[in-house]
């Protein structure tokens, strides 16, 4: 039996198994970033203890979310939690829980899960790509992770939207993530300049002075009510507004909300469709909680602005679907990890 460790940006997650698919047991807790590196060590410390003596488990595969150096064992650096640059996490758990283990980027393990079980099942090439807290990539090829020369690859999130985009914070998924969404929202509402959703002269007959004056008028009344409505769904307290509530409000027609998930799905096209121009995969797959929303306000304008900004040869030639697995996908494949490196791995000393 083994242990399969998620370490994301919002929840850290601790299953016990096989590698078979089957869960004997799962902690799930919430990551409190506030505690940085150091936090999260130890709930994983306090957790994994009781579930190590309990099941005697033998391994230990990990996800990461964040870039990690795989053969090192070694996290370079998570872009949402302080204090994991350069950390040694193989190490640490043969040091601290005493148990070899298998460090992956969650993103890459869950892409690979995809594509061995889920949606890219018999694809040669696959690019899985997850929206949530970040925006992360993976690519894999003949049902292996490619992962270029050990420090990352496919990051599709990392990409940088244009020329202008000259600092490292200047991302697709400080655009398109979950809490670049709500970021972009937060601002909208906190910007006292109007924002025009629709051309004033769009639709009248007669484009004088006085109707253009009337037609700004009625805009500017349509965008008080609409970011009225998003004040309304946070209870007046702009940095708990989210990418939910702002998901919420789009699907019941709220202009403000639906612009700014217009402008996500574009930068995320973007990036998804530089990716495809580099590597040409049969099928993208794309998971996480925010590409859970309506398909309408996200999946749908994704596939539309990946056409709109692919290498015109590529277009048609891939599929773009929703991930097929679940919320404990990244478990699974950390315990399919543990299981790989058992075998080779002398037995440990008892605690």
């Amino acid at each position: 039996m083994f242990l399969g460790i998620e370490i994301g940006g919002t929840k850290l997650q601790l299953g016990v198994g096989a590698g078979d698919g089957a869960l004997v047991s799962l902690d799930r807790f919430e990551v409190r970033p506030r505690f940085g590196a150091k936090g999260i060590l130890e709930q994983i410390e306090a957790s994994a203890r009781v579930l190590i003596a309990r099941h005697n488990l033998s391994a230990i595969g990990i996800g990461f979310g964040g870039p990690i150096d795989h053969a090192r064992g070694v996290v370079v650096k998570s872009h949402h939690v302080e204090g994991w640059d350069h950390f040694a996490l193989v190490e640490w758990c043969r040091r601290v829980l005493l148990r070899p283990a298998n460090l992956q980027n969650d993103c890459d393990a869950a892409g690979l899960a995809e594509a061995r079980f889920g949606a890219g099942r018999g694809r040669k090439v696959v690019l899985f790509v997850t929206v949530g807290t970040g925006i992360g990539g993976g690519l894999i090829v003949d049902g292996q992770i490619y992962r270029g020369n050990g420090a990352g690859a496919a990051e599709v999130g990392h990409l940088r939207p244009g020329l202008h985009a000259d600092r490292p914070d200047q991302t697709v998924e400080s655009l398109a993530s979950g809490w670049g969404i709500a970021a972009a929202a937060q601002a909208r509402l906190s910007d006292p300049i109007s924002h025009a959703f629709i051309p004033l002269t769009s639709g009248l007959k007669r484009t004088g002075p006085d109707d253009v004056r009337q037609r700004l008028i009625e805009t500017e009344e349509a965008a008080e009510e609409y970011t009225a409505d998003l004040w309304d769904r946070c209870d007046g307290k702009l940095d708990q507004l989210t990418t939910l509530m702002v998901a919420q409000a789009a699907a019941e027609g709220n202009e403000v909300a639906r612009e700014v998930l217009a402008h996500a799905c574009q930068a995320l096209g973007w990036g998804i469709a530089q990716a495809i121009t580099l590597v040409s995969p049969e099928v993208i797959v794309i998971g996480g909680g925010v590409s859970l929303m309506d398909e309408t306000l996200f999946l749908q304008p994704v596939r539309q602005e990946i056409d709109r900004y692919v290498f015109p040869p590529l277009l048609g030639t891939y599929q773009i679907v929703p991930a097929q697995l679940g919320e404990q996908v990244v478990v699974h494949v950390a315990l399919a990890a543990a299981a790989d490196i058992a075998a080779d791995t002398p037995s440990p000393a008892r605690g």
